[in-house]
C-alpha cells in the first residue's frame, strides 16, 4: 500500500535527524590529521616527550564536539 502524506514527512524527518546527529563526526573526519602525520606526531611525542598528538587530536573533538 502507498504510505500517507505523514508517514513520508515523518520518515523524512526521521532521516534528516539521523543525519544532522552525526553532522559532528563528518567535521570531524575532515578535520583530523591525515594518517600519516598522526604517526609522524605520534614518533615525535614519543621521541621528545611531548603531547602534540593528543593537544591536535583534542582540538577537532573540542572544535566538533558531540552532541
Amino acid at each position: 500500500t502507498k504510505p500517507s502524506e505523514s508517514e513520508v514527512a515523518n520518515g523524512l524527518k526521521a532521516l534528516q535527524d539521523a543525519w544532522d546527529a552525526k553532522d559532528y563526526s563528518r567535521k570531524r573526519t575532515k578535520a583530523y590529521p591525515k594518517f600519516r602525520e598522526q604517526l609522524d606526531l605520534l614518533y615525535w611525542d614519543k621521541k621528545n616527550g611531548t603531547n602534540k598528538w593528543v593537544e591536535a587530536i583534542d582540538k577537532v573533538k573540542s572544535d566538533n564536539p558531540k552532541p
